[in-house]
């Protein structure tokens, strides 16, 4: 019997079903087919009771294929901001490569991505009605054009959110600086993953194979000359720092807004206590000064600015900082002295209130 199909489908895992709007069956009442029955012979009722079809049926189903039978609309309604915008079916499928694409394209399995309202219109969320016709501009003509008071970044959101390429060749706009930003951070991004796997991840496994549950690099300039001063070396600790030669790195790490996206990095790979920035690092011993009516030396180091990252990998970090205080019981039988305790509870809460 000829049959219309209406797609109704439900999230991932969760089952998805075809409803029959027209089903010419004397006496019957509409019913619901499994996508996992799709093309079988078996048709269960909305009210859960199967029917057998004929063997007729089934061949036909069978010889047809069930991708056939999942007929797609001509046209779909999107409800963004509470405006609704209709739009061919066709045109979306014309960009299989997309999010919309796959989930209105020909295909019976493609198509079961997403479910509509109660109304037939698909919802987007988090997007506004401006951006969303721009996405639409890619499938009519492979670009988007951006106007004056839409944001980039949400443009940019978008276009990840619906699998569209975001680059020079589909984007125009006027804002030249808000483009090179977003083309900028796509740009930081791939190439500190390079520098994280090729030159800081051996750093901080060298530092963990020695029992380090954090690690502080610094990254110098391939000409700068380091020489300290055997007797008089810096006093600041600068000895623990593991130091990375990379020209490349320090260019990267000049800009504040490749920190930012190297910390995102960063963070992505569940590292703690992240901290980025730009420090004063030693590189020679300018003078030594003696202070009058004192035997202390005093060393100056030339200092030049450098970036640094300082990651920790703990993972009961709590636990390193937590002190334990306790009290010894007195064992049964003895009589505590009255001033020895007291003396000895004084002490206890000075050395508490010191650690505090």
């Amino acid at each position: 019997h000829p049959c219309a199909l209406e797609l109704r489908v439900e999230l991932a895992e969760s089952p998805a079903w075809v409803r029959m709007d027209e089903l010419e069956l004397a006496g019957s009442q509409p019913r619901s087919l499994s996508p996992s029955n799709c093309g079988e012979s078996e048709l269960r009722g909305q009210l859960g009771s199967p029917c057998r079809t004929s063997g007729a049926a089934n061949k036909s189903k069978r010889g047809a294929g069930a991708m056939a039978s999942c007929s797609r609309p001509d046209k779909v309604t999107f409800l963004v901001e509470g405006s609704r915008v209709t739009v061919d079916t066709s045109l979306l499928a014309s960009q299989p490569d997309t999010m919309l694409g796959k989930m209105f394209s020909p295909s019976c399995v493609e198509g079961r991505l997403t479910r509509p309202n109660d109304d037939g219109d698909f919802t987007l969320q988090g997007m506004s009605l401006d951006v969303f016709r721009c996405t639409l501009d890619y499938y009519k003509s492979n670009v988007m054009h951006c106007p004056p008071h839409v944001s980039m970044r949400d443009l940019r959101e978008a276009c990840d959110y619906l699998l569209l390429p975001f680059n020079e060749k589909t984007v125009k706009c006027n804002d030249f600086c808000a483009l090179l930003h977003e083309l900028s951070n796509d740009g930081a991004k791939e190439l500190f993953e390079s520098y994280l796997s090729d030159q800081i991840l051996p750093v901080m496994v060298q530092c963990a194979k020695r029992g380090g549950r954090e690690c502080h690099m610094v990254f110098l300039c391939e000409d700068d000359d380091v020489e300290w001063d055997a007797e008089y070396p810096p006093a600041t600790g600068e000895e623990y720092y593991e130091v990375i030669r990379s020209t490349k790195l320090y260019r990267f790490f000049k800009y504040v807004e490749n920190r930012d996206v190297a910390k995102d990095v960063l963070r992505e790979r569940c590292l703690k206590r992240i901290r980025l920035g730009i420090e004063g690092y030693p590189t020679h011993m300018e003078k030594l000064r003696r202070r009058p009516n004192s035997d202390r030396t005093e060393v100056v180091y030339n200092y030049v600015q450098r970036p640094f990252v300082h990651c920790g990998w703990e993972v009961e970090e709590a636990r390193s900082r937590h002190v334990d205080f306790q009290c010894v019981k007195p064992k049964p039988g003895l009589t505590p002295d009255p001033e020895a305790a007291y003396l000895l509870a004084g002490e206890m809460g000075a050395d508490q209130q010191e650690v505090e």
